[in-house]
């Protein structure tokens, strides 16, 4: 099963690009990055965010895409082979701690991506007015995480069992559109309100002086980082599933343009909705800061779209389905993940190996539900702020300097005597890791 004539495909760029910008577009970007900014100056942290996003994620993007793209198989197989004969175990020991974080991610982010579902059927059946069932789904309880989660997970191998292009092709393609169009539209019924102009001003125009405050640095550094869904193989899972004559430089621009425009919507939403709440009497901020910070979205914004009436409902509905789109893409990725690996390395049937997975990520999910406290908050951090720093460090020794016994950018600029490429591949093996290393110092300690 591993060779790539046997392997399926995306039959298309766009479907490939829509694809991949799924997996990095999810709640870091919707639900992550406002928060990030409206903690840490506004403008100041969307100028900071773009900055970094060019020097560092790009290229941990492209290190990752491109180890996939050349090996054609799936993440844990494909280190191994980029390592070599002498360092093959360690490429295949990384490759399965990369799936292991791609679980990880699974059993939070399936959670948190109920919750979503939750609010968004709250505020409908708040809409025909039962309101009992409403405040039931709108309240936070462990019934609650038990019945929304096993949703998500279903939703995922759903359409991961359905193949690549049958299935994550397919419904990327129909999805990514839909969360577009939504936020968009949200966006426009926001900017409307009466306060947002306030929020738009904060986001838009930077103060300069915050620029190099190096608590906003490390926040917008790590934010560009993890919003990208690098680290734990997914993005190297769909860089396999490409030709290899593709131009990965062209393709890696787009996601990450397509990612960044989504977090900047995103921010354009919230960020004014939130003043559109301080305008209509709700406590958002203390000491400069989000009041409860990440939960702020389920306990402001419900608020501020119930005091609208009828039409807030509709707006809440419409802002918890995006929210609830932007997870489900995401999962998707990080199923694929395991479900390659098995495929192709225990030659177990795409359906057998979906349902696997699923089984297993149920029981981790279900275990954070148990354990809620002491692990949700624990498993989050050290995935975020641990592996994929250190994983996507590693990516970037791999391409660097480990991957037939040199850096191969370099060799391949050096042949076709291509200057832009041959300062590309200085810039990756050298440049990168360095730059990783102070978030990763920064963001640990």
């Amino acid at each position: 099963m591993s060779s790539s004539a046997t392997r399926d495909s995306f039959h298309s760029r766009i479907g490939f690009v829509l694809a991949a910008a799924g997996s990095a577009i999810g709640l870091g970007n919707i639900w992550g990055f406002p928060t990030q900014a409206a903690n840490n100056g506004g403008g100041a942290f969307l100028f900071v965010y773009l900055l970094v996003t060019l020097l560092l994620a790009l290229p941990a993007l492209y290190a990752e895409i491109y180890i996939g793209n050349q090996a054609q198989k799936n993440p844990v197989s494909a280190l191994a082979q980029a390592c070599g004969e002498r360092f093959k175990n360690t490429g295949r020991n990384a490759g399965i701690i990369g799936l292991c974080g791609a679980m990880m991610m699974l059993s939070f982010y399936t959670i948190v991506a109920g919750w979503m579902l939750a609010h968004a059927l709250s505020a409908l059946f708040e809409l025909i007015g039962l309101t009992d069932i409403s405040t039931w789904l709108s309240t936070s309880s462990t019934l609650r995480n038990i019945l929304f989660t096993p949703v998500f997970i279903l939703l995922s191998a759903a359409i991961i069992h359905q193949g690549v292009h049958a299935g994550i092709e397919r419904w990327s393609g129909r999805l990514m559109p839909l969360l577009l169009v939504m936020l968009i539209g949200l966006v426009v019924y926001i900017l409307q309100q009466e306060g947002a102009q306030a929020g738009v001003a904060l986001y838009l125009i930077p103060d300069f002086s915050q620029v190099t405050n190096p608590k906003l640095i490390i926040a917008a550094m790590g934010q560009a980082f993890f919003s990208l869904s690098i680290g734990v193989g997914s993005m190297m899972v769909y860089g396999s599933y490409i030709k290899k004559d593709q131009d990965i430089g062209k393709l890696v621009v787009s996601i990450a343009a397509l990612d960044t425009f989504i977090a900047f919507l995103a921010g354009l939403l919230i960020i004014p909705a939130l003043f559109v709440a301080q305008h209509a009497g709700h406590e958002v901020f203390t000491n400069g800061h989000l009041i409860g910070e990440g939960q702020l979205i389920f306990n402001i914004l419900p608020s501020l779209f119930a005091s609208m009436g009828s039409v807030g409902l509709i707006v809440s509905f419409s802002f918890f389905t995006l929210l609830s789109i932007a997870a489900l893409t995401s999962t998707i990725s990080s199923t694929e993940v395991p479900v390659a690996y098995l495929v192709e390395d225990k030659n177990i049937a795409r359906k057998q190996a979906t349902w696997l997975v699923s089984a297993i990520v149920l029981v981790g999910s279900m275990t954070l539900v148990a354990f809620f406290d002491v692990l949700f908050g624990l498993v989050i951090q050290m995935l975020t702020t641990i592996l994929q720093p250190l994983m996507s460090l590693f990516y970037f020794l791999v391409v660097g300097w480990i991957w037939q016994r040199g850096n191969k950018l370099t060799d391949l600029a050096q042949l076709q005597n291509n200057a832009k490429l041959k300062v590309f591949g200085f810039y990756l093996r050298y440049i990168c890791p360095i730059l990783l290393v102070i978030v990763f110092i920064n963001v640990a300690f």
